[in-house]
């Protein structure tokens, strides 16, 4: 039993893949920005903050890491609703993904703000900063530089894991293959192709991150 390999219904509609890349692109910036900018809040709390703050911290990042991202998604975009807060499947997918990117990057940064020598905290307050301009110009750059590799790569994880909005109707490219798929019956070689798309999308991801490291960190070494 012979296949015929047929591509050409595949390539005809290839605008609509390309449109469900550049959303599968947003959403991954989106909560990757966002998810930094969490997971950053929460690592200091979780070091310096009072304790009951680092519990509520410690109890989100526990929960998120030890729950599928898809039941998270299913939660945000169907249990919200039942509580009166109505999002769209893209606003879902954002929220979604941020929250998910902000659990694992508390604890990669935590880590980094650990690996700082006590000797450096102290010096900053002998200078006479206060507390934020010691984090902001002696803990911060030196952890994110310290876990950058780790962070690359848990971001390229969240772009990845994107696809799985698609289960909440978010229209990004694993949505735009399933529904392209339901038109031609051609489901080999629109995944095949999706797969090298989103394979070209991780190099890209790796490729900017590792500019933006030699950019940013390049300085001290």
């Amino acid at each position: 039993m012979s296949y015929e390999f047929s591509f050409k219904p595949v390539f005809r509609n290839i605008d609509l893949l390309l449109e469900g890349a550049v959303a599968t692109l947003q959403f991954s910036v989106i909560a990757i920005g966002v998810g930094l900018v969490i997971g950053t809040i929460g690592a200091a709390t979780k070091v310096w903050g009072p304790k009951p703050l680092g519990f509520i911290v410690s109890c989100y990042v526990d929960f998120i890491r030890n729950t599928p991202l898809l039941v998270q998604l299913f939660v945000v975009f169907f249990g919200l609703p039942s509580v009166g807060i109505g999002l769209s499947a893209s606003q879902a997918a954002i929220i979604g993904l941020s929250i998910y990117a902000g659990a694992y990057t508390v604890e990669i940064v935590r880590a980094g703000i650990q690996a700082i020598p006590r000797s450096q905290i102290e010096a900053g307050l002998c200078l006479g900063m206060g507390p934020l301009q010691v984090f902001r110009h002696v803990i911060i750059f030196p952890a994110l530089k310290v876990v950058y590799p780790a962070l690359a790569s848990q971001f390229i994880l969240i772009l990845l894991g994107s696809s799985l909005v698609s289960f909440i109707s978010a229209k990004e490219l694993f949505h735009a293959a399933a529904y392209l798929d339901s038109r031609t019956f051609l489901p080999f070689e629109i995944y095949l192709v999706v797969s090298f798309m989103y394979l070209a999308m991780t190099l890209g991801f790796r490729a900017l991150f590792y500019v933006l490291g030699r950019f940013a960190f390049s300085g001290g070494n």
